[in-house]
């Protein structure tokens, strides 16, 4: 299957590096490419542009897209997580960067490649691996965490409020066999939810199967495990833009960068700063940018999309 995803606030993410066509770019999250192709498109012979991905489709993917500009700037395609970009850099030699662009979640090419096992919309294996190098899949997080491992992941990353009736019913259907495919999955979820509360909210499986998405690839701990990294790696003046697409992960974007714009820990009566914790920038988004009447339009997946910018004194 062709790597297929439409970049999400496109436009926005790009107006919003506020690009200088001789700097460094970094994309922690290539995927297909498509904010990658658009930042290449404004760097001169003197730029350069370095993408990161862990999914091995995506980089294939985003060789071919990036290739007409591959004679015009220096490229490097990088397969990696975007935790690790301080020593991906380091190893290029990049000092610091003018620019880094993080669009998190899941890419509509991982969701609509069944074998994946990200959709709970096809039947196939529990797999959720963003980097299939990894030996773990969602079929053992289903098989092997206990009861109470199983409610918190569900009811933290899920926010679930039936997380507890779920993570029962798995344990009790696992009994009887082992849990392998993402239908068989969807069967105990919808068992565990009362049918009122299915009627509402969109698919009864979503939340779960987000829940355990997060939990395999650890989605929450390295991106706050990455800002303050990623931060730190700015030139001044450079820009991080993060595309989020749930609660989680926007709440950590903005807690972060109002902390890295305000760090201070001295009580608020202080008249005085004693801490001396010193500011590393400014947050540019008071409210995240969300996406038009016509990218909503256009692509159903923007729904949940919000896009928070820092820049670096």
């Amino acid at each position: 299957m062709e790597f297929s995803h439409k970049s999400v606030l496109l436009n926005e993410t790009i107006e919003g590096l506020n690009i200088r066509e001789d700097g460094t770019y970094v994309d922690g999250t290539l995927g297909g490419g498509g904010h990658a192709y658009h930042v290449c498109k404004q760097l001169s012979d003197k730029g350069r542009f370095i993408g990161i991905d862990q999914d091995a489709a995506a980089i294939s993917a985003a060789g071919v897209r990036l290739s007409p500009y591959k004679d015009k700037i220096k490229i490097d395609i990088i397969r990696s997580n975007y935790r690790k970009i301080p020593q991906v850099l380091a190893e290029l030699g990049v000092g610091g960067v003018d620019g880094l662009v993080l669009d998190l979640g899941v890419s509509s090419y991982q969701l609509d490649t069944p074998d994946r096992g990200f959709t709970y919309r096809e039947d196939a294996p529990l797999d959720m691996r963003m980097d299939q190098r990894q030996d773990m899949t969602a079929k053992d997080i289903i098989n092997d965490y206990s009861e109470m491992e199983l409610f918190r992941v569900i009811r933290d990353y899920g926010e679930e409020k039936f997380a507890k009736n779920i993570a029962k019913h798995i344990c009790m259907a696992r009994k009887q066999k082992v849990i392998e495919t993402t239908y068989e999955l969807n069967d105990i979820i919808k068992a565990a939810i009362p049918i009122r509360a299915r009627s509402a909210g969109g698919h009864p499986s979503k939340r779960t199967f987000q829940a355990i998405r997060i939990e395999l690839n650890q989605e929450l701990t390295i991106l706050e495990q990455s800002i303050d990294q990623m931060i730190d790696l700015l030139n001044p003046g450079g820009r991080i833009c993060i595309i989020t697409f749930h609660s989680l992960e926007d709440r950590i974007v903005k807690r972060m960068f109002k902390t890295n714009e305000n760090p201070c820990t001295c009580p608020p009566d202080f008249p005085l700063c004693v801490c001396g914790k010193v500011s590393k920038g400014k947050v540019i988004t008071g409210k995240p940018i969300l996406p038009s009447a016509q990218e909503l339009e256009e692509n159903r997946r923007s729904k949940s999309a919000k896009l928070r910018i820092f820049e670096r004194l």
